[in-house]
């Protein structure tokens, strides 16, 4: 089964973080990455660019509407993601838990959705 690992954390408190908090943190990605690669779990994953440069769209009563910026105020922004293969909940919470943003930020993990067409 397919799961999506949605990466949030806040982008204010990220750019505070000391520049080798942020090296380590990357090489931790790296690292989580090319292991789950070469297990077969990755399926993709990409990092986001900051929540400034989101746009959203609403359809109301036929009209197309169009604002700047993400569609919640919140104090974590979703930065990133993974999809990932596990065989259940359990282990894609397992993979989930070592993604280094698991340790001051949050990991939602959602099922992907099967349509049959």
């Amino acid at each position: 089964m397919q799961y999506m690992l949605l990466i949030y954390d806040s982008e204010a408190d990220s750019k505070k973080r000391p520049d080798a908090e942020k090296k380590a943190e990357y090489e931790g990605y790296m690292t989580f990455t090319r292991e789950i690669a070469q297990a077969g779990k990755l399926k993709a994953g990409d990092p986001l660019e900051p929540s400034t440069t989101a746009t959203t769209v609403r359809v109301r009563n036929g009209k197309t509407v169009v604002t700047d910026g993400p569609f919640a105020e919140t104090k974590e922004q979703l930065g990133g993601y993974y999809m990932v293969e596990a065989k259940d909940l359990d282990e894609a919470i397992s993979i989930a838990a070592r993604i280094p943003t698991s340790k001051y930020g949050s990991i939602e993990v959602r099922p992907v959705m099967k349509i049959n067409m």
